[in-house]
């Protein structure tokens, strides 16, 4: 791969010209810490939404506890983060940095009451297990992806691809149930999201350079990256939950 500059010394905007390198690095871990803080809350809320619902009598609204089936509002919660991820992709120029915040929290707690049903398919040791293996993993990654000098804007298709490429590999298994691609599934799904994750470490640091000076759009990208991070997260989590989860 071609070598390129450090993003630090790359996309800089009019806003950051002529400022000292030690007033600019101060700036992006102001806004780097803002992005981990976001991502961090995020799972946060979603573990204690899951584990609110997981414990009490909240998990009948979404798993009938005669038959173990999923309610309907399980489907509403299923789906409806997806119209709220569309309404921030897509929607970010049209809304207000405090919009965009709080669509970001809603997100987590659907998430969270989503994997209130996690505790009903695997044992709380596994979960936590995954938990922390994935924490650990996220750290590392999100460090190597914003000290690198290396270019890793060339991967994103690749990950991208590979993202599409696992939906169909599951959605296929879904009438095959095939234990081996599952496993397989899982694994690969575990690799394409840690590398999403040094992948966005390193996209936020250069967004930051971009949009450096204009508050309300810094305010706006510090929530769309924590989103990126905070979907590498939860989706490596789950694959490692696949991949290492005892099952009840």
């Amino acid at each position: 791969m071609a070598n390129w500059q450090d993003p630090q010394t790359t996309g800089v905007n009019a806003a950051t010209v002529g400022v000292p390198r030690a007033a600019r690095d101060v700036g992006l871990r102001s806004y780097m810490l803002s992005v981990y803080n976001y991502m961090a809350s995020g799972v946060l809320l979603t573990g204690v939404v899951a584990m609110l619902f997981a414990n009490s009598s909240l998990i009948n609204l979404i798993v009938n506890p005669a038959t173990g089936q999923a309610t309907g509002l399980f489907w509403i919660v299923l789906f409806a983060p997806l119209a709220v991820v569309f309404m921030l992709s897509f929607g970010i120029n049209r809304i207000s940095a405090g919009t965009a915040q709080a669509l970001f929290w809603l997100y987590a707690a659907l998430v969270g009451v989503q994997f209130s049903s996690l505790f009903l398919v695997y044992t709380g040791t596994s979960i936590a297990q995954a938990f922390f293996a994935t924490a650990a993993a996220f750290l590392g990654l999100s460090v190597y992806g914003y000290t690198t000098k290396r270019d890793l804007s060339g991967f994103g298709t690749f990950f991208i691809m590979g993202v599409v490429g696992l939906i169909v590999a599951m959605i296929l298994n879904i009438f095959l149930h095939s234990p081996g691609l599952n496993l397989a599934i899982s694994a690969i799904g575990v690799l394409i999201f840690a590398g999403l994750t040094a992948y966005d470490a390193q996209k936020i640091k250069s967004i930051y350079f971009a949009v450096a000076g204009n508050g309300e759009a810094m305010a706006k990208t510090a929530v769309i990256g924590a989103l990126n991070l905070y979907l590498d997260f939860i989706n490596m989590f789950l694959f490692l939950l696949r991949f290492m989860g005892n099952r009840r």
